[in-house]
């Protein structure tokens, strides 16, 4: 079922891809309830059973709630880390696509294929967990693959990559949660470590969607109908939890 669904993700990476070059105006909406149901997700869903799964508490606090704040933070420290070696990258050598280099935007595209494999990992866990949890994350990584998708065509374009490397970005970050999924196959995790790895997950999840999705989609279009997309997102992942309750 995990990899059946990763096939999903495959087709979700490939639409956004498609998406980043036909969409224009419209890319906000998509952007802003994709971040609705990331949110919705982790914070209604995949946390509270992180949680569950974990159960041990380390001075004081629940690991899972440990490890939510360690995968928010990793997240983050690795995107500074990135901008600040473009940055670099854009003092030294001054050249490329509008004073970008080429490599930097491989290198971002990269790192988008890199967390898509451990999508593939987090979905392929979840399913071991309980058939719940596995929905719960499906949810996550399908709709965030799409992101995935149409960001890792949009920043391998946007440093001056040419198409056809883009395309090839974009078709290797489609087969990473495939193989990642595929990979969980071979071994299954205990309960608790299982819950300690989602509860990362979750906030490397919430990270995406807080301090890229949402704010690259009300970056342009500050608009009323995006903020009703990301709640409605939201709502949208309540009535899911609710009905399976």
């Amino acid at each position: 079922m995990a990899v059946i669904v990763a096939l999903g993700a495959f087709l979700m990476t490939l639409a956004g891809g498609w998406t980043a070059q036909r969409v224009t105006d419209r890319r906000h909406l998509v952007l802003g309830l994709a971040g609705g149901l990331m949110l919705g997700v982790v914070g209604l869903d995949l946390l509270p059973e992180a949680m569950h799964a974990a159960g041990d508490e380390v001075f004081g606090v629940p690991l899972a709630l440990l490890l939510f704040v360690g995968g928010f933070l990793v997240a983050h420290v690795v995107e500074r880390l990135l901008a600040v070696r473009q940055a670099a990258h854009g003092a030294e050598e001054g050249h490329g696509h509008g004073g970008r280099v080429p490599e930097v935007g491989l290198t971002a595209a990269a790192a988008m294929v890199g967390h898509s494999l451990a999508d593939g990992v987090a979905l392929g866990a979840a399913f071991q967990v309980g058939g719940g949890m596995g929905v719960a994350v499906a949810l996550a990584v399908v709709t965030h693959d799409f992101a995935d998708g149409f960001n890792t065509y949009t920043l391998t374009t946007l440093y001056g990559n040419e198409r056809r490397k883009a395309v090839k970005m974009l078709f290797a970050d489609a087969v990473a949660p495939v193989v990642g999924a595929a990979s969980t196959l071979l071994f299954t995790l205990p309960e608790e470590p299982l819950g300690a790895y989602l509860g990362f997950f979750g906030g490397v999840l919430l990270y995406l969607a807080a301090a890229e999705i949402l704010p690259e989609a009300h970056h342009e279009h500050p608009a009323l109908s995006t903020l009703m997309c990301t709640v409605g997102g939201v709502a949208g992942i309540w009535l899911v939890v609710g009905l399976a309750d």
